[in-house]
């Protein structure tokens, strides 16, 4: 058995991207899986200081917005919103929002039993 080695496992080209058709926008964007660092800074955003979950409330306050930002990427894979940008991307249609973070959420492996423990429910 030959195992990889550091080098090998640096270069590797493993972000998956996947265009996802969102009609309600008039088109397609490109959805980038996130990278460990992004994923760590996403969840943190919804811990407190002791690493505990905070309220369902403010854990889910513009979640989709959030992980879509996150994700949404140009052809060079960066990001396509950031800053206030966020927040406006989050009163967008909710269903567009949705396909977004399905794929995105997939894509990161989020999965329903991370949202449970970062939100304490």
């Amino acid at each position: 058995m030959t195992f990889l080695t550091a080098d090998q496992i640096l270069s590797a080209d493993d972000l998956q991207r996947e265009p996802v058709s969102v009609p309600e926008w008039g088109g397609t964007v490109l959805v980038q899986g996130m990278t460990g660092t992004e994923r760590d800074k996403f969840e943190s955003a919804m811990m407190n200081d002791n690493l505990s979950g905070v309220s369902r409330d403010r854990a889910l306050d513009n979640y989709r917005a959030r992980l879509a930002a996150a994700c949404i990427v140009d052809e060079s894979g960066k990001r396509l919103f950031q800053g206030s940008a966020v927040k406006r991307l989050g009163e967008k249609s909710a269903q567009a929002l949705s396909r977004v973070v399905d794929v995105a959420s997939r894509l990161s492996g989020l999965t329903d039993a991370d949202a449970k423990e970062l939100t304490g429910n």
